[in-house]
């Protein structure tokens, strides 16, 4: 049913509501050529004058992932649109959104593996839209997607509003490893803040694989460094490399 209505009534643009031409994304081709972009640091994900590998403070004080590439600052659209993403239900918006993270990855890892929500919240949400958008972004870029392969063992308060030394110690011991960690993996989410979570998770997998070459794709679009500068995190934490996830 749902489908023949789509296919009946037309598709507006998620942004600026004119009638699409065309479905590849949710949003027109005016508005995808509109999409804020800005140059990063590749390991950390705070905004930059020009990309660079490793900004100073990844030198003195390296983050638990390799490298992160952003999608755009926390404003207008990308507010919108993972408000809608996540707490309006609009899953169907996590096709597009992964769309935007796949651009920027040449050399994908070949595992994805979406941050873990407990079954708690996504019994109260209805799904767990990390699955969702690491679900699709596994699609596009042909790679396999270990939604089980990190467990949330502990409920705990929402990290929304907290400061950073409250978000560590809410989420300590809330995730496990629950199966066998491949070499290379990458993590997905929808909004880093202060970095707390995905740094949870890769010391997790580290702890499990110390060897191993993390990879983590943050598909966060929002993150809160400690001096306060808001960046959306939507792209890959592997290597320093830009095109590798």
């Amino acid at each position: 049913m749902m489908r023949t209505i789509l296919r009946v009534l037309p598709l507006r643009c998620q942004l600026c509501h004119h009638r699409l031409e065309e479905h590849r994304h949710a949003w027109c081709q005016v508005c995808d050529d509109a999409l804020p972009k800005h140059p990063r640091c590749l390991q950390c994900g705070l905004p930059t004058p020009y990309d660079i590998e490793s900004c100073g403070k990844c030198l003195s004080s390296p983050p638990s992932w390799d490298s992160l590439v952003c999608v755009g600052n926390y404003t207008f659209p990308y507010t919108t649109l993972l408000h809608r993403f996540k707490y309006q239900r609009q899953y169907w918006l996590g096709k597009s959104l992964a769309s935007l993270i796949a651009t920027r990855i040449d050399d994908p890892a070949p595992v994805v593996v979406p941050i873990p929500m407990h079954w708690r919240r996504r019994w109260h949400r209805g799904y767990n839209h990390s699955n969702v958008l690491a679900r699709s972004l596994a699609k596009q870029l042909d790679v396999d997607c270990e939604p089980n392969l990190l467990k949330r063992v502990k409920a705990t308060r929402q990290q929304k509003g907290l400061d950073r030394q409250s978000r560590l110690s809410n989420l300590k011991h809330a995730f496990a490893v629950s199966a066998p960690v491949p070499e290379h993996i990458a993590l997905v989410d929808d909004v880093v803040t202060t970095g707390t979570t995905i740094s949870m998770c890769a010391n997790c997998y580290a702890l499990t694989e110390p060897n191993a070459s993390t990879c983590i794709v943050c598909a966060e679009l929002r993150r809160h460094h400690v001096n306060n500068i808001n960046h959306v995190g939507s792209g890959v934490i592997g290597s320093a490399n830009k095109s590798r996830m």
